[in-house]
């Protein structure tokens, strides 16, 4: 009991800092059903939070803005999780992005189900940050988004393009749509492949069931648009070699990713067991001197609050459709998604997490050029 009492003032004392009130009448504040609650979240940090919530053990009226004063007040780095330092270790010591691994978070996330996906994307079914400068709409900003993509990498008629991670095949339908350009789309995701091959039956586009890593020909530009989250920092190098040898002399690869603000070697332990197997996220340096030596800076665009309104609009989605998705998912399924969904938009709105956006030339851009915005 000794252990409960000292955990239940740990955490008193991380939410009073924060003015959030247990059994507290504001919306943010927490309503605890599990005294257990107190426990978990300081021996387990966010894992324990988030199984915790997922077992509803404990709500609040508006989460976003629960973990937004959590992470804000880098509460959470006060707490000594165990669990963490597990994270850590085995980051360093195995390679978790290895070929072999490289199909599980299609297999866990990616698979999880396309009416889920359809029912929470836009109308593309493009599921990375949007681009909201001008747009009212979550369709409206995907279609900015892409726009912005592809205005970047100057496409061109006739140009071959390289979409890595493609998705459902959005972005790759609208490059070769209104672009007028060839695309090859790889994924590691069967269910993405079955709908991205439906998607682009009458277009020059071709979505290829494989992992990045598998040598390609030559394109004039290359992008991935959510997927280097994935990659690993043990493979980062790899990521940019490859890239280097499939690109023409002249060409273009756009980088559109999640990113630290410090450089990391493992990930969040609640996303990765039930959300992002394997993820990790970048930090700048660490993208940077993977790829220096093989490509030029051209920009780096940084636009992370916009992930926040595209996780907010996700969630609106996914909790308009819940009634049609309840019988093929349980409410721990819902309360993980929930969970998922507005803990990522707070930790966007604190800037603990960014979205960039970095443009690479293998050989520099000739003359004065003015990068779209």
């Amino acid at each position: 009991m000794m252990i409960d009492t000292f955990c239940k003032k740990q955490l008193v004392q991380l939410f009073d800092a924060v003015d959030i009130k247990i059994g507290g009448d504001r919306l943010w504040d927490i309503q605890i059903y599990n005294p257990l609650v107190f426990r978990r979240a300081i021996t387990e940090g966010n894992l324990g939070l988030g199984e915790s919530y997922m077992d509803g053990w404990w709500d609040t009226g508006d989460l976003e803005e629960f973990c937004f004063r959590l992470i804000t007040s880098k509460a959470v780095e006060k707490i000594f999780a165990p669990v963490m330092c597990i994270g850590d270790w085995i980051g360093k010591a195995y390679n978790l992005q290895q070929p072999s691994r490289a199909f599980t978070v299609g297999e866990k996330h990616y698979n999880a189900g396309n009416d889920l996906f359809k029912g929470m994307l836009d109308e593309r079914m493009i599921y990375s940050c949007g681009y909201w400068k001008e747009a009212k709409t979550l369709d409206e900003a995907q279609e900015k988004k892409l726009r912005l993509v592809f205005d970047k990498l100057q496409l061109q008629p006739g140009m071959r393009i390289l979409d890595i991670g493609c998705g459902w095949g959005g972005a790759a339908r609208f490059a070769a749509e209104h672009y007028k350009v060839s695309v090859t789309g790889i994924t590691i995701s069967t269910e993405q492949a079955k709908i991205a091959r439906e998607q682009c039956a009458d277009l020059p586009v071709n979505i290829e069931l494989i992992d990045y890593r598998k040598e390609q020909e030559p394109f004039d530009r290359i992008y991935s648009l959510g997927m280097f989250e994935h990659v690993g920092y043990k493979n980062y190098r790899n990521y940019f070699e490859l890239i280097s040898k499939c690109l023409k002399p002249d060409g273009l690869t756009l980088l559109h990713t999640i990113g630290s603000n410090i450089p990391c070697t493992n990930g969040d332990p609640w996303s990765c067991k039930y959300i992002f197997p394997n993820s990790m996220l970048p930090s700048a340096s660490q993208i940077t001197k993977n790829y220096e030596g093989l490509f030029i800076l051209e920009d780096w665009h940084v636009f992370s609050y916009d992930y926040t309104l595209t996780l907010r609009a996700w969630y609106e989605n996914f909790e308009n459709h819940w009634p049609a998705l309840q019988s093929m998912y349980n409410e721990t399924f819902h309360r993980m998604w929930r969970y998922y969904l507005l803990s990522f938009a707070g930790a966007f709105r604190s800037r603990s997490i960014q979205l960039w956006q970095v443009l690479l030339s293998k050989n520099g851009l000739p003359g004065q050029t003015c990068i779209p915005r």
